[in-house]
């Protein structure tokens, strides 16, 4: 009798305790309605290129700038400048500072190692959910590489890059636009257009189905960017930065 008495009770206090969770997570509010309400931000990291910027109310993320004026300031005349790895946990430090909305001043003695804001700029672009060029239009630019006529190749690029959404398309061509003044500065940081190419070819353009394609994929990737950072004047109708 005891055993029966006590076998309904915990019956009892289970149901009990799967009602209270019921109501608790029926009631308890979305991700999406929490993003609407200001309590949780979107994170700059792993982000949407216009998520991150329809919330900064522009076409090119803040953290993006604000890197390449880093660069410009103190690393242009570094040796291997994007090629050279910082410090990963450095990175992720700094990763997370950024993703929290914590007050960012790269110019901090911490982030003194011009390695280690370059490692993050190039994390911020392998984690966007889409390449910048969006798996839509990856095949559409390696027939364009495919082309015989220079002329052609440089025409139909050109081309792409308008149809790119604009905050692709202007970070597009901020990015590239600054890779010209890392170029210049070439007999100073050993970077040339194919070291920039192999850098950041297959991070900014990528199939979403590599299979076993991966190394002929990356001949591809390496030659678009270089092309579009060599005729960079022409494929992006201005020459600043």
């Amino acid at each position: 009798m005891f055993r029966l008495y006590h076998s309904a009770l915990d019956t009892s206090d289970k149901n009990r305790v799967k009602s209270r969770l019921k109501k608790f997570i029926t009631r308890r509010p979305s991700l999406k309605t929490l993003q609407e309400k200001g309590l949780i931000k979107d994170q700059i990291f792993g982000s949407h290129p216009h998520t991150v910027c329809e919330c900064e109310n522009s076409t090119v993320s803040w953290f993006v700038k604000q890197c390449i004026e880093v660069v410009k300031k103190r690393g242009l005349d570094v040796d291997g400048i994007y090629r050279v790895s910082g410090n990963l946990a450095t990175i992720q430090k700094l990763r997370f500072i950024v993703n929290q909305e914590e007050k960012l001043n790269l110019d901090d003695s911490q982030w003194e190692d011009i390695h280690v804001v370059t490692g993050a700029l190039k994390m911020f672009f392998r984690e966007l959910p889409e390449p910048l060029f969006p798996y839509s239009f990856f095949e559409q630019f390696v027939e364009a590489i495919k082309k015989p006529d220079n002329n052609a190749r440089i025409e139909t690029i050109k081309f792409l890059v308008q149809k790119l959404p604009p905050p692709n398309r202007d970070t597009m061509k901020v990015l590239f636009g600054h890779f010209t003044k890392v170029v210049a500065r070439a007999s100073k940081n050993l970077m040339s257009t194919q070291s920039l190419g192999i850098v950041f070819g297959p991070t900014l353009l990528r199939a979403e189905n590599e299979a076993g394609n991966m190394a002929i994929h990356m001949v591809y990737q390496n030659q678009i960017a270089e092309l579009m950072l060599s005729k960079y004047n022409e494929i992006s109708g201005s020459g600043e930065d």
